[in-house]
């Protein structure tokens, strides 16, 4: 049996083979701020994209997607835009994505929230 840890780190590597087949070029994996963590930062034709990875074994409390709530929005925008500064990359166009996965497979939600 995976730890729960072991189990994350399965479905980050699965959302990177996934995200590699659908022409994403990976940059950065495990971005750490003060603000939290991002999962992915790729890029994808002309974006730069960051993206938040979740895995649900069972659907008993929703879907993967429904796990990324307000805060962790927060979090990963405010990691984005530390990254964009620190790497002074503010005219590349952004956008966030999410990898989820469960017993269905893996699907990539391209645009899943914007800059607010």
């Amino acid at each position: 049996m995976l730890s729960k840890w072991e189990e994350g780190r399965e479905g980050e590597e699965r959302a990177v083979r996934t995200l590699k087949k659908e022409g994403y070029r990976i940059i950065e994996r495990n971005y750490r701020t003060r603000f939290g963590e991002i999962d992915v930062i790729a890029e994808e034709k002309d974006y730069l994209v960051f993206v938040e990875v979740k895995k649900r074994n069972t659907l008993t409390f929703g879907d993967p997607f429904h796990a990324i709530n307000v805060r962790k929005r927060q979090h990963m925008i405010k990691s984005a835009l530390f990254y964009l500064k620190s790497h002074n990359c503010f005219n590349r166009k952004v956008r966030f994505d999410v990898v989820g996965i469960d017993s269905e497979g893996v699907k990539i939600i391209r645009h899943a929230f914007i800059l607010e």
